[in-house]
């Protein structure tokens, strides 16, 4: 008898811790970020500077998990999958909450369901670069190349931005290039240096400093203004004589879908002080990242524009969903 009363007060007492806990205000205990690419990528850079200083606004430390694989979709699906408590989120990408669903034949969760918007991070342009061995000094020089051998030349992708700029490039300068693809941006970067493939279009995190340091040779901004972070470079538009060539990659955290309002209202709270903090855009203003705070109404109406814009250049790109 004795026994069965300890049993039961021990039960009714770890009942109670439960309680407790679970009614303590969010957060009270450590969150999970999952990253959908590898370390050392932009997403990575950047989801790791926002999270520190968000950890900072919520009083819980934020832990990056890196979960890179199918264009970002084995992280999204993580994050789909998690309980919606606000202790998993997603920082997200134009490849995992915009292109993904048009990239592939079917998803393993319903992209335009499946997440809760917490709040936009920023944006960033890409730059197209070649080994420095190809024999071309400009993107004009390159195209004519590559319309000299078709499907000979080659091009790196780890992600739908790096894919989708080049094949937006392929079909609006009538050429046809090889896709070599990678599991991640600094591998594809290695073998662009290395001579393995010819071209690769990617986020100025991953391609400014190779630029720069003489490792590559950058051709042409994918964005319709030039960039400050390095104004000798044209934009594909005045390279090619082009009109409507764009392509931005952005950056943005999700939550699973059913997180609760105040959980949202808090994450993204954090998000928006984390983008209005000085360091943070003067870590990443060297590489072209312009930091844009708001609602997470606003990501919601800017995912369902974005993932029409996807839908088009992708099918003007002539992909073939997978």
């Amino acid at each position: 008898m004795r026994i069965a009363v300890r049993w039961l007060a021990a039960l009714s007492a770890a009942v109670l811790c439960t309680s407790m806990a679970s009614a303590q205000p969010y957060p009270n205990k450590p969150i999970k970020a999952i990253v959908p690419f590898a370390a050392g990528s932009a997403t990575d850079q950047i989801g790791r500077a926002f999270t520190n200083k968000m950890a900072e606004v919520l009083g819980q430390p934020i832990i990056i998990e890196n979960k890179p694989g199918v264009n970002g979709m084995l992280g999204a699906d993580a994050v789909a999958k998690a309980a919606p408590d606000g202790y998993t989120i997603l920082i997200g990408t134009n490849s995992t909450n915009a292109a993904l669903k048009s990239l592939m034949k079917k998803l393993p969760y319903d992209q335009d369901t499946a997440f809760t918007p917490l709040g936009y991070m920023g944006s960033v342009p890409l730059i197209i670069a070649v080994n420095n061995d190809v024999p071309a000094r400009t993107l004009r020089e390159f195209v004519d190349l590559a319309k000299a051998k078709p499907n000979q030349v080659t091009f790196a992708s780890a992600s739908t931005s790096q894919l989708v700029s080049s094949e937006m490039l392929a079909s609006m300068a009538g050429i046809q290039m090889t896709n070599v693809p990678y599991k991640s941006g600094p591998a594809a970067m290695t073998d662009l240096i290395g001579g393995q493939v010819n071209m690769f279009s990617a986020d100025f995190a991953v391609m400014l400093p190779q630029v720069k340091g003489g490792k590559v040779r950058g051709l042409a901004v994918t964005s319709t203004r030039r960039s400050a972070a390095i104004p000798e470079l044209p934009t594909v538009n005045e390279a090619l004589g082009l009109k409507d060539y764009e392509l931005i990659a952005y950056f943005a955290m999700f939550a699973p879908a059913g997180t609760p309002p105040e959980v949202v209202a808090k994450l993204n709270a954090a998000i928006n002080a984390a983008a209005q903090s000085k360091d943070i855009q003067d870590k990443f203003a060297g590489i072209g990242f312009v930091v844009e705070p708001g609602s997470p109404e606003a990501l919601a109406q800017r995912s369902k524009a974005e993932t029409a814009k996807w839908a088009k250049a992708i099918r003007d790109a002539k992909i073939e969903p997978q």
